[in-house]
């Protein structure tokens, strides 16, 4: 359990980690929050020559709202988001899911970029940022880009960053009127990592029929997802227990999910419909109001 002799670096500015990574390339690791890279360096399963610490940049450390959008620093951390005031008047589903998210020790000093970017496979946020159709902000060589969530996870541990970048902010939409979201998980009683997570949003029509529906996934494949199908069944129907029922029949096949130790994937898919039924009808709670 101790890593390989690696070299250390502190950026202080977003320049500062890009000039770090375009020097060393493919022998530097980025450290923000730690939770994830220690315990890989460790085992060695990650051998980075060079740590570029980013945990002093300050200037993503910050939420902030601007154009009807949350901003959230890549720096911020699950503790940060559970009982930000801002976050829990404008998209509660985001302190909801960060309470959930380990112990109090990693959420201390977890980030929300150090999760995202490293796209765990049963991470709980990956979920949630495709339900709220959120953006990405990536920084590199080339400057800024912004990666919409449902184009972001491309696998296990793999995502749309390209070398030498760092991911810089996520955006989400400040929730609209009738509009209503829900995190729920199954999780693992050791690591509390999702065997499966499921994300919902739901904004109503006048009538209280969904105009908009997003179902995102986590825990059950090599990366999250969007339940699409399901979603647009959902569209233009109030949601009940017959609709639900109707809706999210066959919304998963259980030749795509994983299988281990936690769960086979039969059980993948059954945890999938029922947490997907139960977040549903507590969007759809909330959007009424």
């Amino acid at each position: 359990m101790i890593p390989q002799t690696f070299a250390y670096r502190k950026a202080h500015t977003i320049d500062e980690a890009l000039a770090l990574l375009r020097e060393h390339g493919d022998e530097a690791k980025v450290l923000a929050g730690g939770h994830s890279l220690i315990p890989l360096m460790k085992l060695r399963l990650s051998t980075p020559e060079l740590l570029v610490d980013i945990g002093g940049i300050r200037e993503l450390t910050e939420i902030r709202e601007r154009d009807g959008r949350l901003e959230l620093g890549a720096l911020v951390t699950h503790r940060t988001i559970e009982f930000s005031e801002l976050l829990r008047q404008k998209c509660p589903v985001l302190p909801e899911a960060a309470a959930q998210i380990g112990d109090p020790q990693v959420r201390n000093k977890g980030t929300i970029g150090g999760s995202l970017a490293h796209a765990d496979p049963a991470a709980d946020y990956p979920a949630v940022v495709l339900a709220l159709d959120a953006e990405i902000e990536a920084t590199g060589p080339d400057g800024r880009r912004t990666i919409p969530a449902r184009d972001f996870f491309q696998g296990l541990f793999t995502t749309a960053l390209r070398p030498g970048e760092l991911l810089t902010r996520v955006r989400v939409p400040v929730m609209p009127p009738r509009s209503g979201a829900a995190y729920l998980k199954f999780p693992n009683p050791a690591s509390r990592y999702a065997v499966v997570g499921v994300a919902a949003f739901v904004k109503l029509a006048p009538d209280d029929t969904c105009a908009e529906v997003r179902i995102g996934i986590t825990g059950a494949a090599a990366a999250a997802f969007r339940a699409t199908e399901a979603e647009k069944r959902l569209v233009g129907k109030t949601i009940d227990e017959r609709t639900l029922a109707a809706s999210l029949e066959d919304m998963v096949d259980p030749d795509d999910l994983l299988s281990d130790l936690a769960a086979s994937a039969e059980y993948r898919a059954h945890l999938c419909h029922v947490l997907a039924r139960r977040a549903l009808r507590q969007a759809f709670e909330r959007a009424r109001g």
